[in-house]
Parts: C-alpha cells; structure tokens; sequence
C-alpha cells in the first residue's frame, strides 16, 4: 500500500511540473497588455489596492478621534446630552417643582438640596439638569435653521452669480454688520415676544448670512471644476448640479462650524437670558446666572454651578469641532 501511495505522489508531482509551463503560458497570454504597455493596469491588483486605500483611509480618519481631549469632548457632550433626554429621570425634582416658588431661599448646601437653594427656594442641582433640555432644545434648531438656509442662500448666490449674488450678499452685509446678540435684543423687544420658539426663530435667521458667507466661497471653487462641466454637458439640471454634484463636495466647512457655533450659540442664549430676555417657562442657565449676580458672596454656589455647566457644555462641543477639523480637513490629513 505504501508503494502505491508513493507512486500516487509522484504521478501528482509530474503532473504539477508539466502544467507549470502551460500556467506560465496562460499567464502571460491573458496578461501580455500588462507585460507589453507601461500604463496598463491588472484589474484584479487594481481592485486590491483601492479596497486597501479605501480601508486605509478609514483608519486615519477614526485615529485621528483617537486623542485625550476629543475623548473628553464626547465625554462631556454625552453627558449633557444624558442630561436634557433623562433629566426627569435623574433630577431629585420634577420640572414643576424645579419652575415654583418653594421655601428656603438662598439656603447653603444640605441633604435635601445637595447644590443649595438660589432665589425663592429654587433647588440649584435640579435647575441645572433641566437647564440642559433648555440649552440645547433651542441651540440645536437654531443652528439647523441657519445652516439650513445659509446652505441653499449661499449656494444660489455662488452658482448663478450675477445680479442674484450680488443681492444676497449685499443683505447678508448689512445682517453681518450688526452685533448677533443686539439685534436678537432688538427683534425681541419689537416683537414683544419672549417664547422659546421666538428666541429659537430669531437665532435661526440671523446665523443664515454666516454660513452663507461660508458656503459660497467654496461653491465658487467647486463650480468651475470638471465634475461640474461634465454634469452640464450630460444634461442636469441647475438644481441637481448645486445639490447633488456641487454641495456634498463642499459640505465639510459647514460641519465643522455646526459643531463649533453650538457652543457659541449656547453662550448667546445664556447671555440673552442674563439681560433678562428669556422664556419665563423655561429653566435656562443664563437666567439663574442673572438672578443670583447680587449674591455673589452670600449665596455663591447660585450662580457658580450655572456658569460651570456653560463652561463645560460649550468646552465639548469646542473640543468635538476641533476633532472634526483635524479629521475633514484636506490640509491637515497627512499631519
């Protein structure tokens, strides 16, 4: 049995041997474009490497989350927003009793009250989780309005150019030319209106002209790009060229600065509120820094503990902007 084992062996070693020229043969007639032109290309390598480029690409952008402070950043932002979704959850008071009048104005920490009490016995700790809802219920919408219109102003106005760009520029200056924080002031007293959805619309519109600005600066580039004439010769339409082909090509600007105004639009509405302009519905951080500024050494912690949660909820929407600077930016993916 061994001998016939060990001439099954060998049979199978001649046949390998005399089919390695024929593979050698095959090899080089299915691959002679290859041997023979410089700039060819094997299709199957060529896969290969894009699948690597495209994997490798990944890879460098995840690494680049990969640092102490942008963890601290998603840190924070989670916390707060654990904060606005599960804060009658996690309060040790409900929203009403937090928004009412109880007893013990100004009282120093205690069991009960483990942040101590601000004005008109209001629990300091429980105001500052419902703050949270507040902050960010009205900075998110806002931001998206503006984008959102900033986004399809700015577009238009670099695509068509002309008499188009010129009028909406020219309104987005004279917007631009006003301090963000008085013309919200003044809007709102004309308005006489101080609703959480007045406040959010009034923020809205007069970040539209920032972004705008952002957006049309890099259409102006994109627009003359081959991409953008080869979607014209093959006959798309004005509007799916700018939103389709131009817009997603252009987007990372405007991602970035999401991220980033959050927290200057947070530190609006507080300082909005501080003035005295806000929602009287609604538990806002501001308005408690505003209400306890007169007891600043007898009752500290009223207007400390609010003021810190500003500082640290715009500290990680600042630290995640940053990450996502360094990880859009073509100038920065080789650092």
């Amino acid at each position: 049995m061994e001998e016939v084992y060990e001439l099954e062996e060998e049979l199978e070693e001649i046949k390998e041997e005399e089919s390695i020229p024929k593979k050698v043969v095959s090899w080089i007639f299915k691959n002679g474009k290859f041997i023979l032109l410089p700039a060819s290309r094997l299709e199957d390598l060529t896969n290969r490497e894009l699948e690597y480029e495209r994997v490798r690409g990944k890879r460098k952008f995840l690494r680049r989350f990969k640092s102490v402070l942008t963890f601290i950043g998603i840190v924070i932002v989670f916390f707060i927003v654990t904060l606005a979704v599960f804060g009658h959850w996690i309060s040790n008071q409900t929203f009403e009793q937090a928004l009412h009048t109880q007893s013990g104005a100004w009282e120093h920490p205690s069991p009960e009250h483990p942040l101590g009490q601000t004005q008109l016995g209001y629990d300091v700790l429980a105001r500052l989780i419902y703050g949270a809802r507040a902050s960010l219920t009205i900075a998110l919408p806002a931001i998206s309005l503006s984008v959102f219109g900033g986004i399809v102003f700015g577009t238009i106005a670099a695509y068509y150019r002309g008499w188009v760009d010129s009028v909406i520029m020219r309104v987005c200056d004279v917007f631009l030319a006003f301090p963000g924080l008085i013309l919200a002031l003044v809007v709102i007293a004309i308005t006489g209106r101080r609703r959480i959805e007045d406040i959010m619309l009034v923020y809205g519109f007069l970040g539209i002209p920032f972004y705008a600005r952002l957006i049309r600066g890099n259409v102006l580039q994109a627009r003359e790009l081959p991409y953008v004439q080869a979607a014209k010769v093959a006959g798309a339409g004005n509007g799916r060229i700018m939103f389709r082909h131009i817009l997603p090509n252009t987007i990372q600007p405007i991602i970035i600065s999401f991220t980033f105004n959050i927290g200057t639009m947070i530190l609006s509405l507080a300082a909005l509120s501080f003035l005295g302009f806000s929602d009287p519905t609604i538990i806002e951080w501001g308005n408690d820094i505003n209400n306890a500024r007169g007891h600043l050494y007898d009752a500290p912690w009223a207007s400390l503990w609010p003021g810190f949660m500003i500082l640290i909820t715009v500290l990680g929407f600042m630290l995640i902007g940053d990450a996502l600077r360094d990880a859009l930016d073509p100038r920065l993916k080789n650092l």
